[in-house]
């Protein structure tokens, strides 16, 4: 099954043009914000028909089914973004095939990236993944002292790039409630201390972009508005 790709290229459109405007409401450039296609159960056609649309960041949560996505979009030049929860006996496949990875949330899991990372690759880019307030059912660090402690580590590790944070709040259809949420994580980087490049706030999907976008949001993850609903 796959989204029928002119109908795809109405979605990209569409979508790119939430992100204008939201942009421009926020006196920002849309420029500055990168549009990541959550690929997540989607098949390698429908990948390929989007980065002909002119998408070239693609977000995947599960290890396995990714590292096939990569190897078989291997001739496209993709930025591959890792998303998802990581367990330590995967971090080689994401050291080896991914550019992004946005969910670290532990020491162990940085140090088995940076171990494994190749030094004829370009360093792989790091946001800290941050669950404030704090929800069981997620992970990331829950405290402004555990974001420093964790990204002062990784920031002294030679094959890793430490770039920002990254988020995702409890569901909220309230504009205000929204950018209450986003408001509280941007200000995150202004915890005293943490390494100046740490610039990067990957937050916003489907339903709240425009509220992460207003509130400083670099980085949109967008699936069901580009792919259509996910399957199984």
């Amino acid at each position: 099954m796959t989204v029928e790709h002119t109908q795809l290229h109405s979605n990209i459109s569409q979508v790119r043009s939430r992100i204008f405007s939201a942009a421009n409401a926020a006196n920002r450039a849309a420029r500055d914000i990168r549009l990541i296609a959550v690929s997540k159960t989607k098949p390698v056609e429908d990948i390929r028909a989007a980065f002909h649309a002119g998408i070239s960041d693609f977000g995947e949560n599960y290890v396995a089914e990714a590292v096939d996505k990569c190897i078989q979009c291997s001739d496209l030049g993709i930025n591959w973004h890792f998303l998802g929860p990581l367990q330590s006996n995967k971090t080689r496949q994401v050291a080896e095939h991914f550019d992004w990875i946005h969910s670290v949330d532990r020491l162990k899991i940085a140090q088995r990236l940076n171990a494994q990372r190749s030094a004829e690759s370009a360093p792989l880019k790091v946001c800290i993944q941050v669950n404030m307030p704090v929800e069981a059912s997620k992970s990331g660090v829950v405290s402004s002292d555990e974001l420093l402690e964790l990204a002062t580590a990784v920031h002294n590790f030679d094959r890793l790039d430490l770039r920002g944070i990254m988020a995702i709040p409890a569901p909220c259809s309230e504009l205000s409630r929204q950018r209450e949420q986003f408001g509280r994580i941007a200000g995150l980087l202004k915890t005293e201390g943490l390494p100046v490049e740490m610039t990067e706030l990957s937050m916003g999907m489907s339903v709240d972009m425009e509220a992460a976008i207003a509130e400083g949001s670099t980085m949109v993850r967008i699936g069901t508005d580009i792919f259509g609903a996910r399957y199984t």
